[in-house]
């Protein structure tokens, strides 16, 4: 029986390999001697393999013997008799040897391209000399002889296909050209890619691999093994699958040492995307800088995609050029889903096209406090509305008027210190609101990790991330890495220096906004705080603060009875502990169907309260209730 390989190959390179296979099969059945007739196969995927692979006549026989085995019920069962071992269905060397010309043991070797490459596997028998144990092609080399394009499954957990559905702008389009053209004439190049952001490094690379019709898969560094047995199979496994068929691998981020030991054993095409370049192993990597796009560019992009409707938008269109970095892809995206061609749509629209992937390490916080709901003294909310200032100008600033030209460290840095309650992460969202950007809120103490390294690791998925998102970052809780201090007493102290360094490194080169909070100021040494454009230390309300707060605990829907702010006032608690009393109170009123009133907050702040080991004075809610 004759096994049909399907309607996913075309029919030339169908009736090619069957008359490979036919001709092995008339060779099996007039065997007599070795023969002395040269194999020389017609179908071009067995031809391409033999080139590929450096395979021998002799091994490209054996392999396409093999494959008649799998495809060809009768081709198995003469070669079971030919090779006189019951219940065996063959194919063997001592067999392969016989019927093709110029046999040599080193098709037998380990280290030979049918065994190195696992194109075919043996099953030795205990009873049988290794010329006589069964040789089987692997499933991947037998789907490539049916001219089968695939991923092999091995791979399937690590890499990702990527597309070139992007359209890509001009100076990432001659970038996309110098790669096909390196690639074109040195087919195992190995390239670093560095400048912009990952998202447009890959879609550059795309560019290049569709020109030369060839695949491209992406990998993440952290990936990597760190064994070296399990990165030299995974280096072998990729290196087969981009021998079967033209591909590009293409490894993101991850630690220098791991890729670049990867790129070592890797002979074929191979890119990195970093953030910074990588070092030369004993591979030398062609190196390229992406540059970002201008805010020129951008703006002409918003012009053209919206055609007549820009003369409407000019100056909305400084600002969204200004405000979310979108591939040329991603404005014609915006502009298609946006539900009203309005400024008001367009940012929307913009805002959820540059929503980064938040993963495990961030949380998105919607964000509904606006400016009347912040109770502050008058110097902390006016250095606040400075912050959304410095977002809403800095291409002006930074580009029009020239201020960003040699200078680093143009990220907008804020470090928002006080103890807890005082309306750090409200403020954080009120500036999300006011901006009408996405806010991300990252809980340092999941991203610190007590191994070196692992840290800066956490962080970078984490900026990498949003680099392109275009979105308001808040570290809460920073005291999970400034609380193992500043002062260098040992190894310790100066490694958890260097992942705050790292941190703030990372903050000033993002584009967008990032904010740290802190219950311990103190903490930081001037060296760090230097680093940061702004500093708000959060007070403890006073009196008329909590009274203000108190004011506007309770919506102006819920049924409150005889409520008195400056009674409720005396309780030293800071504004999250209010709202939290204010809102069990409201349970306690409505599960006894009456409106608020001070008997239930007074409830609800013992219960608050015992959270924190203490409990309401006398001289706080001695008169609260009567």
């Amino acid at each position: 029986m004759k096994i049909g390989v399907g309607r996913d190959t075309s029919s030339k390179q169908q009736d090619a390999l069957r008359n490979d296979i036919a001709a092995i099969r008339a060779r099996l059945e007039g065997l007599q001697s070795v023969s002395q007739e040269r194999f020389v196969p017609t179908a071009e995927t067995v031809c391409s393999a033999r080139t590929a692979f450096g395979l021998s006549e002799f091994e490209t026989g054996f392999l396409v013997l093999a494959a008649a085995v799998e495809l060809d019920t009768e081709i198995a069962s003469l070669c079971g008799r030919l090779s006189q071992q019951a219940g065996s269905s063959g194919p063997n060397f001592a067999l392969a040897s016989r019927t093709f010309a110029d046999a040599h043991w080193c098709a037998l070797l380990p280290t030979g391209p049918l065994r190195f490459w696992r194109l075919m596997d043996v099953e030795p028998r205990r009873d049988a000399p290794l010329t006589h144990s069964r040789f089987k092609i692997s499933e991947r080399a037998l789907h490539h002889l049916l001219g089968l394009v695939y991923l092999d499954e091995s791979l399937h957990a690590l890499l990702s296909a990527c597309r070139s559905d992007d359209e890509l702008w001009p100076a990432h389009e001659a970038v996309a050209t110098r790669i096909s053209r390196r690639l074109s004439t040195h087919p195992d190049s190995a390239l670093v890619i560095t400048g912009c952001d990952a998202r447009s490094r890959r879609s550059v690379l795309a560019r290049a691999c569709r020109d030369l019709e060839m695949r491209l898969f992406a990998m993440r560094g952290e990936d990597v093994p760190g064994d070296p047995a399990e990165r030299d199979r995974l280096a072998r496994a990729w290196m087969r699958e981009s021998l079967f068929s033209p591909a590009l691998l293409l490894v993101e981020g991850g630690t220098a040492t791991a890729v670049t030991a990867l790129a070592n054993r890797i002979g074929t095409a191979f890119a990195i995307s970093a953030d910074d370049g990588v070092p030369d192993g004993n591979r030398s990597f062609v190196r390229l800088q992406l540059p970002s796009p201008t805010s020129d560019a951008r703006r002409a992009r918003w012009r053209v995609a919206l055609g007549e409707r820009a003369r409407t938008l000019d100056g909305n269109i400084d600002a969204l050029a200004a405000q979310f970095e979108l591939t040329p892809g991603q404005i014609d995206a915006a502009i298609e889903s946006a539900e009203e061609k309005t400024p008001q749509g367009l940012w929307q629209a913009s805002r959820l096209q540059a929503r980064p992937a938040s993963g495990e390490l961030a949380r998105r916080i919607e964000p509904s406090a606006t400016w009347g709901d912040l109770v502050l003294p008058p110097a902390q909310t006016g250095v606040l509305k400075q912050i959304a200032m410095h977002v809403r100008q800095r291409l002006r600033v930074y580009e029009d008027w020239g201020f960003g030209a040699n200078q680093r460290g143009l990220g907008i840095t804020a470090l928002f210190a006080g103890v807890s309650g005082t309306g750090k992460t409200m403020a954080g969202e009120v500036l999300a609101t006011d901006l009408q950007l996405d806010l991300y809120r990252i809980d340092l103490s999941q991203v610190v990790s007590k191994y070196i390294g692992e840290t800066e690791k956490n962080l970078g998925v984490v900026f990498d991330a949003a680099d392109a998102g275009s979105v308001i970052l808040l570290f809460d809780e920073a005291d999970a890495l400034f609380g193992k201090r500043s002062e260098v007493k040992d190894s310790h102290d100066r490694y958890a220096n260097v992942e705050i360094s790292y941190l703030l490194q990372r903050m000033e080169e993002y584009r967008g906004l990032a904010i740290l909070t802190t219950n311990q100021r103190a903490a930081l040494d001037n060296a760090f705080l230097r680093r940061l454009r702004f500093i708000i230390e959060f007070p403890f309300p006073d009196a008329a603060a909590r009274a203000e707060i108190w004011r506007r605990a309770f919506p102006a829907t819920t049924p409150v009875e005889g409520l008195d702010s400056t009674k409720l006032a005396r309780l030293n608690v800071a504004g999250g502990s209010i709202r939290n009393i204010a809102m069990n109170a409201a349970f306690l009123a409505a599960d006894g169907g009456r409106s608020v009133r001070m008997s239930e907050v007074l409830q609800a702040a013992r219960t608050e309260l015992a959270k924190m080991d203490k409990a309401p004075t006398d001289a706080e809610v001695h008169d609260w209730v009567r």
